[in-house]
């Protein structure tokens, strides 16, 4: 019989009489700082907001529980925020979105950042940052696309099916039971009644009615009529985005340092990161060694629900789905 190898570390220590601290394993360490870019001047904090936005945690057999995208922007915030030497961050975005709260959340804590340290904040898209994504870059004070960037499907999406036909084919019935006429709206099991339909979408009405608020805040030179024009959902090029003004500028992450820089007032930075050990970061273009979390349950329904389990997103399904 093959054994994993953590599986046989473990045991082998085991039987060697070594003490080993299992908890060491699972203990999720602090945010380690390394300068990637720069030698002398202020420090800029890079962050990355990369993959689905959620608040849901990763757990492993082996390995600690890997906390949040929500949860670690945080720890990465409250500490460049007690660090006197920073001068700004840098949001490096790769992200097609995710859940509502959780976009909101880290909306809401990067807003929050600034207002405390009066602090520049750049938000960066590299490669994708549609919908809760772009939804956090509006906590940026400049907004800079790279060249082949996509950014917009600002929207919100509520997924779900019909399988009462399917149901009926192999002699399947609904059997459920419920508190009130409401309570079963949107189920897979039944055709939904057009009162539901209705109630759904004023829900949906209202989370895109935040989306536009947030969007208007955060480009002010756009009127909401223009704003209304362009959140119908449909994604935009780094050019198109630069053209209806969703970004201020289109260029490079070195060009993002130099604005970042200028909106701080320093003449040269050094650009750090912060990592947890052993996570690989050498220069501005590193990124974590562990692949983002994906807010995604597979099972039977989630498959036929585009992998998303029930909910409301910010979040441009298709790149969200994955191989």
């Amino acid at each position: 019989m093959r054994l994993h190898r953590p599986l046989m570390a473990l045991l082998s220590l085991a039987l060697a009489g070594c003490v080993f601290d299992l908890g060491s394993l699972t203990r999720v360490q602090p945010l380690e700082e390394t300068r990637i870019r720069g030698q002398k001047g202020p420090k800029l904090v890079l962050i990355e907001v990369e993959g689905v936005i959620s608040d849901a945690e990763a757990r492993r057999p082996f390995g600690p529980v890997r906390p949040s995208l929500v949860a670690r922007s945080r720890e990465a915030l409250d500490r460049a925020g007690k660090d006197d030497d920073v001068a700004g961050l840098l949001l490096r975005i790769r992200s097609p979105g995710g859940t509502v709260a959780a976009s909101e959340t880290l909306y809401h804590e990067i807003q929050r950042w600034k207002q405390e340290n009066q602090k520049p904040v750049i938000a960066y898209m590299q490669g994708l940052a549609t919908s809760g994504g772009y939804y956090v870059a509006m906590a940026g004070d400049r907004v800079i696309a790279h060249p082949t960037s996509v950014t917009g499907s600002i929207g919100v999406i509520m997924t779900g099916v019909n399988l009462s036909g399917l149901m009926e084919r192999f002699g399947i019935a609904n059997q459920s039971f419920k508190s009130g006429p409401f309570k079963d709206a949107g189920s897979p099991l039944r055709p939904m009644r057009p009162e539901e339909r209705a109630q759904l979408q004023s829900v949906i009405d209202d989370l895109q009615a935040r989306f536009i608020e947030v969007v208007a805040q955060g480009r002010p030179g756009l009127g909401r009529a223009a704003i209304q024009g362009l959140a119908d959902g449909r994604i935009f090029s780094a050019n198109q985005a630069l053209k209806a003004g969703l970004v201020d500028q289109v260029g490079h992450l070195e060009e993002a340092i130099e604005v970042a820089e200028k909106l701080a007032g320093i003449r040269e930075s050094r650009v750090v990161m912060y990592h947890r050990p052993g996570e690989y970061r050498d220069n501005i273009y590193s990124r974590s060694s562990t692949p983002p979390i994906q807010a995604v349950d597979i099972d039977v329904l989630s498959l036929v629900h585009d992998r998303l389990p029930p909910g409301f997103y910010y979040l441009w399904p298709l790149a969200a789905q994955g191989p």
